[in-house]
């Protein structure tokens, strides 16, 4: 969505003037949470939580304490369950709020909170302070950012119980006029995005977060601009300030000059008109220059996401996330619930095709319900398909509801983390046990189940040939390809520099895993993040690659920019690539050579704040 259009319509002439100019901008970098630009004036809401009270009480006020914990919880799942049912985006927020309040009767977090009351003697919001800081300090420690995100759904979650217990409102109330205002918290919750409006609203910044927040998810449903993780933007904006916020860099810029005010109003006109053409052509094949046609599918993450996928023009799920059902529970998921969520999806997207990976945790990924034992280096732990082969009831239990599902749709199962061909044939072992205990309930089931493996460790793209003569397809999971083969701890951004997808160990790694697909006659997809980089896709093609799976978002423009060149230069290109000896030498030439066909697209157009230093909240000087 453009809200640069109204955006615009929200700047007046005044803000042209020079008084807007007697202030020095200030820059301050983000993260893209979602795309679009806007200019207006900011509103700031205060988000962050009170001072929790910490009050003992006696041995015999600790059952009082226990029932006014229940009631809020009862309390705050209600308010929680009717702001889904009036969700204005749609599915994607409805199935999200559904989670959490899900989370907010979760029993694990209940009996914590019960138990410190009854053992502690504490007052019932202190418990659950206790409780929900211990839950979210396990997850914020994860590598894995999806799972580190999760720990702002459990502050979420507490903080919701927290306001009901002291009686304190929890809906974000904006100013009685027809003002359209660019929100500005240190944090919003899924919840209190879901219930701001549309038509009052033309951007969120945020201090914290993450592109993967359940918050960044939901302003992308909503198509309202988004740029999280602004570190310190509280300390240098305040309410009707004019802001620039561009959704497309993650970048925001406080009081503008005309001339930077201009600026952004012709690029956003530029984006809005480009996004209206884009989605015009959705519905038209991903086709190279030359004829060559790419198969462009969705990356998801909740059941509800599918039907995005599709309105952005996906030819299937590429790569279906299953984590979700067993993060923030007290129990793994049963076979009847994986089963009907499954079915849902296949349902949804049928006739094309869905690519549910097994569950991917463990290790890093601490899910409370699996009780994993933590080693001292998680990441190489006990996790994926290794955690699925340690506790294979947990795994048939998985698999079991995938088969079933099978006979909704297009089903294909994806297994994660695998290293060795002894580790798939031993998932393969679990999966035909699956198939037999299906057919002994007489259930129904698809005559045949594809199953490939994810490439993620450099093991399995070295083995990749034997790999390909047991698995339908290979998958290609890059974010992990690329941490694994170059040593590089994703989760540490003093090393992020370091982990590049341009780098030729692991260009090198995808063709050799490509090769080993053509050999064997199995597709072979790439479902990280360098499937949605019109860079990193182009040198994909000439790999060798012909499917990819991605945000939904991103695919009309991944379609725009497969349509301007030929599989004949990707080859050539990726052949350049291999013969070069580092990855900046590789982005450097690719960026050269290509940047300018696609420059629209990466927003390389000039910047309405170029000629401004890059700052981290410092006043920039236009003179």
């Amino acid at each position: 969505m453009l809200d640069s259009g109204r955006g615009s319509e929200g700047v007046n002439e005044q803000d042209n003037s020079p008084q807007s100019s007697k202030v020095a901008p200030v820059l301050l970098d983000g993260i893209a949470g979602s795309p679009g630009l806007a200019i207006g004036r900011a509103l700031v809401i205060e988000t962050r939580r009170p001072g929790v009270v910490h009050r003992r009480v006696a041995k015999h006020q600790a059952e009082d304490e226990v029932q006014r914990y229940r009631i809020a919880v009862e309390s705050a799942a209600s308010e929680l369950q009717d702001v889904a049912s009036r969700a204005s985006g749609g599915a994607v927020e409805s199935s999200i709020l559904q989670a959490y309040v899900l989370m907010v009767q979760d029993q694990t977090l209940g009996q914590d909170v019960e138990r410190r009351i009854q053992l502690d003697l504490v007052c019932a919001e202190w418990a659950l302070d206790m409780a929900v800081e211990q839950m979210a300090s396990q997850l914020a420690l994860a590598p894995d950012p999806y799972l580190a995100e999760r720990s702002h759904d459990v502050q979420f979650v507490g903080d919701r119980i927290l306001a009901v217990l002291s009686g304190r409102k929890t809906r974000v109330s904006l100013p009685e006029s027809d003002e359209l205002w660019v929100i500005v918290a240190h944090d919003l919750s899924p919840a209190e995005t879901a219930s701001l409006s549309r038509d009052r609203v033309m951007a969120l910044v945020t201090e914290v977060g993450t592109r993967t927040s359940h918050t960044a998810i939901v302003a992308r449903a909503l198509e309202i601009p988004a740029v999280v993780g602004t570190a310190g933007i509280l300390q240098h904006v305040a309410n009707n300030d004019l802001v620039v916020v561009d959704g497309l860099r993650g970048r925001v810029v406080l009081s503008p000059t005309g001339d930077l005010i201009d600026r952004a109003k012709l690029r956003a006109e530029r984006y809005s008109a480009l996004t209206r053409e884009l989605r015009e052509l959705r519905d038209r094949p991903a086709t190279t220059r030359c004829g060559t046609h790419i198969h462009l599918r969705a990356n998801i993450e909740l059941p509800a996401e599918a039907d995005v996928a599709l309105a952005h023009g996906a030819e299937g799920i590429g790569l279906y996330r299953t984590e979700f059902l067993y993060v923030d529970r007290s129990e793994p998921p049963s076979e009847e619930e994986q089963y009907v969520t499954y079915r849902h999806v296949l349902e949804a997207v049928a006739p094309l095709p869905v690519t549910l990976r097994t569950f991917d945790i463990g290790g890093d990924k601490i899910v409370p319900s699996l009780h994993v034992p933590q080693g001292a280096n998680p990441a190489l732990g006990l996790r994926a398909v290794r955690l699925g082969l340690a506790r294979p009831e947990l795994f048939l239990t998985q698999l079991r509801a995938l088969v079933r599902a099978s006979a909704h749709g297009r089903l294909q199962i994806m297994i994660p983390m695998i290293s060795s061909v002894a580790e798939f044939r031993a998932t393969l072992r679990l999966l035909a046990q699956a198939v037999d205990e299906i057919d002994a309930r007489n259930l129904s089931r698809a005559a045949f189940i594809p199953c490939g493996c994810m490439v993620e460790v450099p093991s399995a793209a070295i083995m990749a040939n034997e790999l390909a003569l047991e698995a339908a397809f290979l998958s290609i999971g890059t974010n992990d390809l690329v941490q694994y083969s170059l040593a590089v701890d994703r989760s540490r951004p003093e090393l992020v520099g370091l982990g590049s997808s341009f780098d030729p160990a692991v260009l090198r790694l995808i063709r050799r895993t490509v090769r080993a697909g053509e050999r064997h006659h199995r597709p072979v997809l790439v479902c990280g993040a360098m499937a949605s980089d019109p860079l990193t896709v182009l040198l994909l093609l000439g790999l060798g690659i012909r499917e990819l799976s991605m945000e939904g978002s991103a695919i009309p423009e991944l379609k725009e920019a497969i349509s301007r060149i030929s599989i004949w230069e990707a080859e050539q290109l990726a052949d350049d690539a291999l013969a070069c000896s580092t990855a900046e030498e590789v982005e450097r030439m690719v960026t050269e050579s290509y940047a300018p066909y696609f420059a629209d697209l990466l927003d390389g157009e000039p910047a309405f704040e170029a000629g401004l230093p890059r700052s981290s909240g410092r006043s920039l000087d236009p003179s």
